[in-house]
């Protein structure tokens, strides 16, 4: 083992330009698969650690949870006078209509989420524990007025300050009267408003996203979903009914599917990566085969040249998995950097189980690619080996 691991490292050195090459394009590819799972793993963490908990214990709308980022403001305000009117034995405790929206922009740092809520019952009635850094907050007294409350990434992001005009639409603007405390994912990146100011400035008439319904005892979440359902005026008219299960759930379906896009991708790139190995393996049997008849010559048996040319596809590899790990590390933490400054989350996470599953899929490929030019030069016939010039 230490003759094969010598010779095939001065196999490699021979061509020192062409391997760096091949191992910096294996590198790519193999950097790029696992910056693409970098950002579901990051998105995971940040569900799990911020937002699992955020939100209503059960939501109406026409879309169930997580099929889309917010629901159109599409939906029959009738349903809110529905629901306040089913019997208490659902354990029904607050029902709160919600128009919502993004304003989406090239430059993701002016994209922002509008967040029309009842004045009577404020921000708490969908996020506790807000707190305001600036201002104060939406009140009893801020029905039919067009002001704002922002959150800290939002103010931030949006170069805006308190008693300054926030473009809503070409319909209406609003007055911040507010900018919260940092505090979680969400509430740092939306602007709350009145309800009434979100459907006026979107020109929605009385129309809403959805209606978010707070339980007395959450643990029946999944009893008053299925009651609901049953109701001619809700579950009857097709609206959907999401536990917050439904939306962790949602939520990890949209995060399965892109992972499973950015593996599609990332095997194109790992293909044509494994390709580049496969030639420069082929190009070296090919130079060294008068080499190859001397080693066979002076007692070297075909399995002996076999693995030489197999340990050398793998230690490209290696190379090039190395390599791309490192790639992937600096790509992780430009990301990160970005994302905190956006919306004070990190976007991307190059976890353990990544890195694990990036060495062997270098592995593999090593193993795969060398297994054509080891066959090939383990077949050498040493006569003709020899003779080639």
């Amino acid at each position: 083992m230490p003759d094969l691991l010598r010779l095939a490292v001065l196999g490699l050195l021979r061509r020192p330009v062409r391997t760096m090459l091949t191992a910096l394009g294996l590198a790519v590819a193999l950097g790029s698969m696992l910056i693409f799972l970098s950002l579901g793993e990051g998105l995971r963490g940040v569900f799990r650690a911020e937002l699992g908990g955020v939100g209503p214990d059960l939501q109406v709308a026409w879309t169930r949870a997580g099929q889309t980022i917010l629901p159109p403001m599409d939906m029959d305000p009738a349903v809110v006078g529905v629901l306040r009117n089913l019997p208490k034995s659902l354990g029904i405790a607050a029902v709160t209509p919600v128009a919502s929206t993004i304003r989406q922009s090239l430059d993701p740092s002016q994209s922002a989420v509008f967040y029309g809520l009842p004045t009577a019952t404020g921000i708490d009635a969908m996020f506790s524990g807000v707190k305001v850094a600036q201002g104060r907050l939406l009140g009893p007294q801020d029905t039919g007025k067009d002001v704002a409350v922002l959150g800290a990434k939002a103010a931030q992001n949006l170069k805006l300050e308190l008693g300054g005009t926030l473009e809503l639409s070409r319909r209406g603007s609003a007055r911040i009267i507010g900018i919260l405390a940092p505090q979680s994912a969400l509430t740092d990146t939306f602007t709350f408003l009145p309800l009434d100011t979100v459907q006026r400035a979107f020109g929605v008439g009385d129309r809403l996203s959805l209606v978010a319904v707070k339980l007395r005892n959450p643990a029946d979440a999944n009893r008053v979903a299925a009651a609901l359902a049953k109701e001619p005026q809700v579950g009857g008219l097709g609206l959907e009914i999401s536990t917050r299960a439904d939306v962790a759930a949602g939520i990890q379906k949209l995060l399965n599917s892109a992972d499973v896009l950015s593996v599609c991708l990332s095997v194109i790139a790992l293909i044509v990566g494994g390709l580049a190995v496969v030639n420069t393996v082929l190009m070296g049997v090919y130079e060294r085969t008068r080499e190859f008849g001397t080693l066979r010559a002076i007692g070297a048996r075909p399995a002996f040249v076999r693995r030489l040319v197999l340990i050398e596809t793998l230690l490209l590899s290696v190379l090039g998995g190395a390599v791309g790990l490192g790639l992937a590390g600096v790509a992780v933490w430009g990301i990160n950097i970005y994302t905190q400054n956006l919306a004070g989350i990190n976007g991307a996470a190059l976890t353990p189980r990544l890195i694990l599953v990036g060495l062997l899929v270098a592995l593999a490929l090593g193993l795969t690619s060398g297994w054509w030019p080891a066959r090939n030069a383990g077949r050498l016939n040493v006569v003709d080996a020899l003779g080639r010039i």
